[in-house]
């Protein structure tokens, strides 16, 4: 990977939780980067990125749920947009992740998925991909 590449999602909620691993993965087979470091960023301040489980669809159900208890939608908010709560949902999931990179693929747990996370939809949004490769200086 070269430069710097650009995944497209579109969401079709206000929140949502969209499993992109194999998309990012499959970027990442088309870069021929074998190993390093992948680094994916979210340019937007009400979406996010996170690592969780991607095998029982309850456990970002169960996120998103206790993030709307956590920040609710009706409180004396002074951000005149009237989105301060997908703001402070997107602060605290974050913007960016670092995932290792080994023979190609990327290295997660057994249960582990990456998320991009909408908390302002629905939209059309992207996620910048780069990678850090590492280098034998022998």
């Amino acid at each position: 990977m070269s430069r710097m590449q650009t995944i497209q999602i579109t969401t079709h909620c206000k929140t949502e939780f969209v499993e992109i691993t194999g998309t990012v993965q499959d970027t990442l087979s088309r870069s021929g980067v074998e190993d390093g470091i992948l680094f994916l960023l979210c340019p937007h301040t009400t979406a996010g990125l996170m690592i969780n489980e991607q095998a029982d669809p309850a456990v970002a159900h169960d996120i998103s749920s206790f993030l709307e208890e956590l920040v609710p939608e009706r409180r004396a908010w002074t951000h005149a947009e009237g989105n301060s709560p997908a703001h402070v949902r997107a602060a605290l999931i974050g913007a960016s992740l670092q995932v290792p990179i080994e023979g190609g693929k990327l290295c997660l747990g057994t249960w582990q998925g990456l998320f991009f996370t909408e908390f302002d939809g629905p939209r059309k949004r992207e996620i910048w991909l780069t990678v850090g490769v590492t280098r034998d200086c022998s």
